[in-house]
């Protein structure tokens, strides 16, 4: 179904009032905040990328009131140590982790809010954990698939010729005929004129990609080399072992999942998670809920999406 005409905007800035980091395995310390209220309903927001980290933006989607907002770093990502780290670091891991911090926050179940990457991690976390989800609210469905990746890498160019055509110029003619291995092989790169380069190249392609209206996110990135490494080394490194999730998992073990309800906010033009993977998942999913942003793409900040995704939060709280 479309969204609503109801416009919805973002809660007040709003600060945290407890934080810190916790010690996953004696080398990954994941960072962790809660704001909103303490005694509120829990919920837990995954960011995307992987490798986009969460900012303190991120809380405004939810009523502070109500919400017991829980926002953390994935692993390598954000504020989480070591930055940029791809050692030990799967979806497996990041499963585990969220686990590690619902039973350190001594919380019993919590409503999952995710979108792009977040949407696959929050499912992935259904999957392994149903109990302790009460809901979902997930944007811009991302199911890991070669397909989607396919889509990323060659497919996007019959949609944004010029943004790929730079993408896949930037790298040296001899490398140009596997742009993921050799983005990769750059993005590990431990010497900074190697790998950042690079990370501001592929922020600016994907961020070229994520709105409807075009937009200065990738351009402005390019300042910011080390701020966006996270994202392109841990995205590179996910897409290389295609985010260790098989074809086909999410539809395989949906069965586990399809009595929590969900809502699936989508852009009608996302171009980076196009429709039809979250058109999919609704029609095979009875308690999921989809609503299509019919002025929106794929980032969560545009106008619309922003709207919807807030108007989902609300009414969660019925």
């Amino acid at each position: 179904m479309d969204v609503s005409s109801t416009i919805y905007q973002l809660y007040p800035d709003i600060e945290t009032y407890s934080n810190g980091m916790l010690d996953l395995d004696g080398h990954h310390l994941m960072y962790w905040e809660i704001s909103g209220n303490p005694e509120g309903f829990p919920v837990i927001f995954l960011h995307g990328g992987p490798g986009a980290g969460a900012s303190p933006s991120h809380r405004r989607f939810f009523d502070p009131e109500y919400y017991k907002i829980i926002i953390f770093d994935q692993r390598g990502s954000g504020r989480s140590k070591p930055f940029a780290d791809i050692s030990n670091n799967t979806t497996q891991h990041l499963v585990s982790d969220m686990e590690i911090l619902r039973q350190y926050l001594e919380i019993e179940s919590w409503l999952i809010f995710g979108g792009s990457w977040g949407s696959s991690l929050a499912l992935a976390y259904g999957i392994a954990h149903p109990d302790r989800v009460l809901g979902f609210i997930l944007r811009g469905v991302f199911l890991c698939t070669r397909q989607e990746l396919d889509w990323f890498l060659n497919g996007i160019k019959t949609v944004f010729p010029k943004e790929w055509q730079e993408f896949y110029d930037f790298l040296p003619d001899r490398e140009q005929g596997d742009l993921l291995h050799s983005y990769h092989r750059r993005l590990v790169n431990p010497d900074i004129y190697v790998h950042g380069p690079e990370a501001c190249a592929w922020a600016h392609f994907e961020g070229s990609c994520s709105t409807l209206l075009p937009n200065s996110r990738g351009r402005a990135g390019t300042d910011r080399g080390h701020t966006l490494l996270a994202l392109a080394r841990i995205e590179a490194h996910y897409f290389l072992n295609q985010f260790f999730i098989p074809d086909n998992y999410f539809f395989s073990h949906l069965d586990k999942i399809t009595d929590i309800p969900a809502t699936l906010v989508q852009g009608r033009y996302d171009m980076i998670c196009p429709i039809v993977t979250a058109y999919e998942l609704a029609n095979r999913w009875p308690k999921a809920n989809l609503i299509i942003v019919p002025d929106a793409g794929h980032s969560a900040m545009e106008p619309s999406l922003k709207s919807a995704l807030v108007s989902a939060t609300e009414r969660f709280k019925i």
